[in-house]
Parts: C-alpha cells; sequence; structure tokens
C-alpha cells in the first residue's frame, strides 16, 4: 500500500514539475514560496538538523566504542 501511493505521489510530482519547468514564471513562484516556508519555519529547520547531526555523532562514537570493545576481545583472545 504505502508502495504504491509512494509511486502514485512521485507520479503526480514529476507531471507537476515538468508543467511547472514550462512556465517561468510558476517556477519563480515555486521558489518564492518554498522561499518563504523555509524563512518561516528556519528555526525548526536549524533546530531538527542540529538534532539529527548530534544524533549521528552519538551513533558513531557508540560505534566507535563497539569496534574498540571487539578489537579488545580479539586481542585477548590471542
Amino acid at each position: 500500500m504505502a508502495g504504491t501511493l509512494a509511486t502514485a505521489t512521485v507520479n503526480t510530482g514529476s507531471k507537476l514539475m515538468s508543467k511547472a519547468a514550462k512556465h517561468p514564471v510558476a517556477v519563480f513562484g515555486l521558489g518564492m514560496l518554498a522561499g518563504y516556508f523555509v524563512y518561516k519555519y528556519r528555526k525548526d529547520i536549524i533546530a531538527s538538523a542540529s538534532k539529527t547531526i548530534d544524533a549521528g555523532k552519538d551513533f558513531v562514537l557508540h560505534q566507535k566504542e563497539n569496534l574498540e570493545d571487539i578489537v579488545a576481545e580479539a586481542k585477548e583472545d590471542k
């Protein structure tokens, strides 16, 4: 079900973008609209990106610790 919905969304989006690309004023308007929403929600976007970056750093550090533990165990077994 989700795959069908995603396919329909992509097909609709591609048709919409191909029609919009033929009209420069529409492209400009869509850019203005996107810019407005990015500006309006910039604090939320920055907070979300910062949270994601911090989670990624924590994940990398955790994996590094796990790898160090595995290497230490391998050295002890020798």
